[in-house]
């Protein structure tokens, strides 16, 4: 069972927890949570609700492992867990994000920084988080809330227009959010700080931004370099292509699978 698939009997009400507006949706595993045992190579994509988070898990998901097959039969809320999440039946957001066969793993959280688990810290783990305006953001929020039954029922714009400015939403207040993330950033080298309005800009800058705190160098060789056939002649020797061509030979028994190495 998905996430997608569970009913929700009613809509959750608003609990302070530690300080933070939240719901029991992302507080009731909080101890397992806590726990979570990150990994030094772990990659925690962090935003506030509806900035961009999962636009940043795709160009992620794309730039690490990029399968077109992968892309279309494993959905993004499967290759990028959301940590918090606690919605039983299902897998947990923790469980699955222990279970993922992927290296790096891409984990999601809307979590104030001040509840991020201590082991992302500790194992040095590289954040991206990712802010967007206040105005915007707002607007997302409110349409995303009227249609989403695990979250609080929003009012009428003018109600939720006044709750978003006194913080009392899910994950507490937008101001606090992109502000201590901000400072963290400060003290935390490997916090890297992107802003929506500037992927929308321009998306390629900031994907080779983001590319350089990966440590991933497109300057030595592009993420898309060429997608031509036959650029393998611009490469192999006479001598190379005739031995990898005798060892095709071997290995490749099945006659009707045939490929074109020239078009």
């Amino acid at each position: 069972m998905s996430f997608e698939q569970v009913k929700v009997p009613s809509r959750p009400e608003l609990v302070d927890f530690h300080g933070v507006p939240m719901v029991y949706f992302f507080t009731d595993n909080w101890e397992n949570i806590q726990n979570f045992q990150a990994r030094p190579d772990d990659i925690l994509i962090a935003t506030y609700p509806k900035a961009g988070t999962t636009w940043a898990s795709y160009i992620l998901d794309l730039l690490y492992f990029g399968q077109k097959e992968r892309q279309k039969s494993v959905p993004i809320f499967d290759r990028v867990p959301f940590l918090e999440i606690f919605f039983p039946p299902c897998l947990s957001g923790k469980d699955q994000a222990d279970n993922l066969p992927t290296s790096p793993r891409l984990i999601k959280t809307h979590f104030p920084v001040q509840f991020v688990p201590k082991s992302f810290w500790e194992q040095n783990c590289r954040i991206i988080y990712v802010a967007r305006n206040a105005k915007d953001n707002m607007v997302s929020y409110f349409h995303f809330d009227r249609m989403n039954l695990a979250q609080p029922e929003p009012g009428d714009w003018s109600n939720f227009f006044q709750r978003f400015m006194e913080g009392k939403m899910v994950f507490g207040s937008w101001y606090d959010h992109v502000n201590n993330w901000w400072k963290k950033k400060e003290s935390c080298p490997k916090i890297h700080y992107m802003f929506y309005e500037d992927m929308i800009e321009d998306t390629g800058r900031e994907i080779d931004k983001l590319c350089c705190f990966l440590v991933m160098d497109f300057k030595i060789s592009p993420f898309m370099r060429k997608g031509k056939v036959g650029d393998w002649k611009n490469h192999f020797t006479v001598a190379q292509s005739e031995q990898f061509d005798e060892d095709y030979k071997k290995k490749m028994k099945d006659a009707t699978l045939l490929f074109r190495t020239e078009i």
